[in-house]
């Protein structure tokens, strides 16, 4: 693999070890400047690093000032079809451009936008979409997408070096997983920009969690992306809660309290799911790196969880707590709960 260009986004570093950033996408009315400022908070507020806005028209992109003032994350602004608006955004202040060369038009509109962000010294990034390539480009690839995808960020990368322009993220999005996982293992070969990883168009909320959690976690456990985009047909702060869990499971999350629990069984003699989601919930934005274990007996209890930090083990009415696999003591099922909090509690603060 290629070494990492680092790229700066506002105060947001792509590359150079830095953690994978976390981005979403408003779905509200750019223009709607109320409605859009609370929705970047909420995306804020939910872990997002960076937010992405639509720029469909000269009225988003000259709400992208009054947006950026506000906003406590750096803003990107997506653009399609019209350059203009990429320049007006760029005079606006934005942090990124974001643009599609299956559908930005010729290269000088191309060398526009590459001068533009160039002087304002913002990267632009190269969304290549499955869905949306240059005429001919798959029928030169034998009918492959990744590869075609692959081809279509080189001939855009291409254009804007000529301009002298080189501050770069990717993106090789299929709706497919497999072609997305694919496309990106050959970018990561042939570029050394940072990646933004996403599975585009991956549906509702179930099928989307399973497909991003695929497609983005395949590629983020072989040290592929730098930076990752959940998407979900649903409220965008959803899509932030899936990143956030699926850089968690990676142990990718920074400090992030991540909470293991077995699935029950006939042995099961406490009301484990119930414990499970309350101590979950209860732990979301503890900013501290725990593992906790919450198991439903003793065959899975200090046993098989002896590497959490701290935990129970349900017995018949009762919990046994532990840490790092050695026993402490017995709990009555209705104080399982509260005394597990307070243990992490106190481990934190110790």
């Amino acid at each position: 693999m290629k070494p990492i260009k680092s790229v700066k986004i506002g105060s947001v570093t792509l590359g150079q070890g830095q953690p994978i950033a976390i981005q979403s996408m408003t779905n509200v009315n750019t223009a709607d400047i109320p409605a859009a400022k609370a929705q970047i908070q909420a995306l804020s507020d939910a872990g997002c690093d960076i937010v992405r806005l639509a720029v469909p028209d000269e009225a988003a992109a000259k709400a992208m000032e009054v947006l950026r003032k506000s906003s406590p994350v750096p803003l990107v602004a997506d653009i399609h079809f019209d350059y203009r608006l990429a320049l007006m955004c760029i005079e606006r202040g934005v942090s990124k451009i974001r643009i599609n060369p299956g559908n930005i038009g010729g290269e000088e509109k191309a060398k526009a936008v590459a001068e533009a962000a160039r002087k304002a010294g913002i990267p632009i990034r190269i969304g290549v979409n499955g869905g949306s390539l240059e005429a001919g480009l798959l029928e030169k690839n034998d009918g492959n997408l990744a590869r075609a995808m692959v081809e279509s960020a080189k001939r855009h990368v291409e254009i804007l070096n000529r301009y002298d322009f080189d501050d770069i993220v990717l993106s090789m999005k299929s709706s497919t997983v497999k072609t997305t996982i694919e496309a990106y293992r050959f970018a990561r070969e042939e570029f050394p920009y940072p990646l933004h990883l996403g599975v585009t168009e991956a549906g509702t909320y179930q099928d989307g969690v399973v497909k991003s959690a695929i497609g983005i976690g395949a590629l983020l456990a072989d040290g592929i992306g730098e930076t990752i985009r959940v998407s979900l047909t649903d409220d965008p702060v959803r899509e932030a809660e899936v990143a956030r869990r699926i850089l968690k499971a990676l142990d990718l999350g920074g400090n992030r309290v991540q909470v293991v629990s077995c699935p029950t069984c006939g042995r099961t003699k406490i009301d484990l799911i119930a414990i499970a989601k309350a101590i979950s919930d209860a732990v979301e934005n503890i900013p501290a790196k725990l593992k906790v274990a919450v198991m439903g007996c003793v065959v899975n209890g200090p046993g098989e969880a002896k590497d959490a930090d701290i935990g129970i083990a349900g017995g018949d009415g009762c919990g046994v707590l532990f840490k790092k696999g050695e026993i402490l003591r017995k709990i009555p099922e209705n104080q399982i709960i509260p005394e597990l909090l307070a243990e992490i509690e106190k481990m934190i603060k110790e």
